[in-house]
C-alpha cells in the first residue's frame, strides 16, 4: 500500500488536491483517511467545554489511534473510522468500516506535525495559499457548513487559527516532498504525483 499525507492551514484547498488525485485514478484503488474523523472523544465534557477546544493545536488529534489504524491499513487488515460531528464537537459514536486499498491518503492540517505519522507516509505533500484566501474558504465553508456565524469564526481565527498556522502548521512545510502552491493552475504538480503513484503501482 501506498500512503499519502497531505498537509496545509485550513482552507489551502487540501480537498481539491485530494479529488484531483483522485478523479486521474481508477475507482476502487484509492481511499481517502481524514485527520478530522480523529479528534479525540470529548464525550467527558460539557458542550460548552468542548466549543472552547483549541481544535488546532495537535493535541487535540487522537494520534495514536490514527498512526495505529494506518499501520493495520498498511498489513491490509480493515479498520472502524471514528465519525466527527462538527456541530457537537465530539465522536458520533458512529464509525465506517475503511478497507485497505492500494493507496491511502491521509489529509489534515496536523498530519506532518506527527514524526511516527510522517514516517508513515510515503509521500509527503504541503497545499500552500494565501492566508487572505483561506481566510474567506474558511468562513465561507464554517457558515454554510457547519452552522457557525460570521463573529464565531473571525473570533476563532485570529485567536487560534492564525497562531496554531504560524506555530505548528507553516513549518510542517519542511518535512513535504511536495509542495504545491494552490491555484487554479497546479495541474503539473497533480500530473508529478499521479506519476509517481503510477509507478509504486
Amino acid at each position: 500500500m501506498l500512503l499519502i499525507g497531505i498537509a496545509g492551514g485550513t482552507g489551502c484547498g487540501k480537498t481539491t488536491v485530494v479529488n484531483k488525485i483522485l478523479n486521474e485514478l481508477p475507482d476502487g484503488e484509492v481511499g481517502v483517511i481524514s485527520q478530522d474523523s480523529y479528534y479525540k472523544d470529548t464525550t467527558h465534557l460539557s458542550y460548552d467545554e468542548r466549543v472552547s477546544i483549541n481544535f488546532d493545536h495537535p493535541r487535540s488529534i487522537d494520534f495514536d489511534l490514527l498512526t495505529r489504524h494506518l499501520k493495520d491499513l498498511k498489513d491490509n487488515k480493515v479498520i472502524e473510522q471514528p465519525m466527527y460531528s462538527f456541530v457537537k464537537h465530539n465522536r458520533t459514536g458512529d464509525t465506517i468500516l475503511t478497507h485497505p486499498r492500494k493507496v491511502m491518503i491521509v489529509e489534515g492540517i496536523l498530519i506532518l506535525t506527527n514524526p511516527e505519522l510522517r514516517d508513515l507516509c510515503d509521500i509527503k505533500i504541503y497545499v500552500h495559499a494565501d492566508s487572505d484566501e483561506r481566510l474567506i474558504r474558511r468562513l465561507k465553508r464554517d457558515i454554510a457548513e457547519r452552522g457557525r456565524d460570521l463573529d464565531e469564526v473571525l473570533t476563532r481565527y485570529q485567536n487560534t487559527l492564525k497562531p496554531m498556522h504560524t506555530q505548528f502548521i507553516e513549518p510542517t512545510k519542511e518535512h513535504a516532498d511536495i509542495i504545491i502552491p494552490n491555484n487554479k493552475h497546479n495541474i503539473v504538480a497533480v500530473d508529478i504525483i499521479k506519476n509517481i503513484i503510477a509507478q509504486k503501482l
